[in-house]
């Protein structure tokens, strides 16, 4: 099958012949236009939101099929044959640890009390990555409205996120003004710098202290990444970029006030819709707030960053705004969900076949409270991922919710009810999900058995 995109023809099977690689082509437009299919893609999305949420009014109350959704969880209700609300999940490594469980929440890793520095272990979305990468553009993506990057290597270095969404479109459509000879060039001069850095690094590496080395081969790691990223950027130069129209370009690159929240998460969102929908990547992290300042939201009457109203000592109006603002930020997510269904390949939907965990290192921020973490797992039907109702790993043991005694519901937010609902259990159902064969996550026991086929 040969594709016709104006000016350039090429065959999908051998658009990559010279370049040592097999890499498939980023999923144009044209594509469907021939119902050519280039692979059957696997996508995955992490959302992560600070300082948990008022579990007093997110608690949803009945196991099942029959769950009622809470006030802040309304807007998912067109969703519901589509999510799986998750109650009772924790890290181990995390608990009474919460200066760090925004760094921890896909990698489960062991953490020092302090806060202080730690070495972390790899994050689930880039073992999916290792997976799913090579047929995309860009292995992940590492996004961020506030805060840092949730992604980790395997030597538990964290990569970078980028926190400019002009920047983001600019870097996976934007069209480079020089030449390809011109930049390779450039490419092959960073490779050579590279490799001084690299043999210089290792010499001095014989000559420090432990603590030192440490510190080096932190930085080495990093230096290799660069590597590879400038590697994978050179085998794509032949690839053109897919061609997006002028209203979606102007949409996506308008500037927009961090005080307009909604459409501030909006642009956000409409941004990984289509990097998914073109298939420039597979694997996203999103942190859509971090934990020590996540954006007000002046627009619904709430002026406090929510790390403030997380901590509200039991004040009623604080508590109500903090519900106020969870429900925002559920709506938005929502507002994710109707991008990615409306998106249609085939007779399925791109949420078919994204899987999108939505949650939070932290389940209450007064007390940081980080047990039965709020957890909410949407969409991946051709995955495997089967939805329609809320797995509680509490009931089973505690009979019943009572919302009402703020001390006693407090405390199963703080100690986990059931030891062995571990979060890095649906870390590791996800993976698997994706096509990393792998049969323990960090401290997982098992898989979760209710979400999949």
């Amino acid at each position: 099958m040969n594709i016709n995109t104006g000016n350039w023809r090429i065959s999908r099977r051998t658009a990559l012949r010279g370049l040592g690689a097999t890499i498939a082509l980023p999923k144009l437009d044209c594509m469907a236009e021939v119902k050519t299919v280039v692979s059957n893609p696997k996508r995955t999305v992490f959302l992560y939101i600070p300082n948990g949420v008022n579990t007093l009014t997110w608690q949803i109350r009945s196991a099942g099929p029959d769950y009622e959704l809470t006030g802040p969880l309304k807007a998912l209700q067109k969703h519901r044959s589509e999510i799986t609300p998750i109650s009772g999940l924790h890290h181990p490594n995390g608990l009474g640890k919460h200066h760090n469980c925004d760094k921890v929440w896909l990698t489960g890793a062991d953490v020092p009390r302090d806060g202080g520095a730690f070495r972390n272990t790899v994050s689930i979305d880039q073992l999916i990555a290792e997976v799913q990468g090579p047929d995309t553009r860009f292995a992940s993506l590492e996004m961020a409205v506030s805060g840092h990057s949730l992604a980790w290597s395997r030597e538990g270095i964290q990569l970078p996120a980028e926190r400019n969404s002009r920047t983001i479109f600019e870097r996976l459509f934007g069209v480079e003004k020089e030449g390809k000879d011109v930049i390779r060039r450039r490419f092959q001069r960073r490779k050579s710098v590279l490799d001084v850095v690299l043999e210089d690094a290792k010499a001095m590496s014989k000559k420090v202290g432990a603590e030192d080395r440490t510190k080096l081969d932190e930085y080495l790691t990093a230096v290799r990444q660069v590597e590879v990223r400038t590697e994978r950027a050179d085998s794509w130069l032949d690839i053109p970029k897919p061609e997006i129209d002028a209203v979606t370009v102007g949409n996506l690159t308008r500037k927009v006030d961090q005080r307009q929240a909604g459409e501030y998460y909006r642009l956000y969102y409409d941004l990984i819709t289509l990097a998914l929908r073109t298939d420039m990547t597979r694997v996203i992290t999103c942190m859509i707030g971090s934990e020590s300042n996540g954006l007000a939201i002046p627009e619904i009457g709430v002026v406090q960053t929510r790390h403030e109203l997380s901590h509200h000592n039991g004040d009623p109006e604080q508590m109500r705004r903090l519900t106020e603002t969870d429900t925002f930020l559920i709506e938005n997510y929502a507002y994710f969900l109707d991008q990615l269904k409306e998106v249609k390949e085939g007779d399925a939907s791109l949420l078919d076949s994204t899987q999108v965990l939505w949650g939070s290192g932290m389940a209450y921020g007064h007390s940081h409270g980080n047990a039965n973490l709020p957890t909410i797992l949407a969409g991946g039907k051709d995955l495997g991922i089967k939805h329609g109702q809320h797995v509680d790993f509490n009931l089973p043991k505690i009979g019943a919710y009572d919302v009402s005694d703020a001390k006693s519901h407090y405390k199963i937010c703080s100690s986990p009810v059931d030891s062995d609902a571990r979060l890095a259990n649906l870390l590791l159902t996800m993976g698997q999900r994706a096509g990393v064969e792998v049969d323990q996550f960090q401290d997982s026991l098992t898989t979760i058995g209710q979400i999949v086929v």
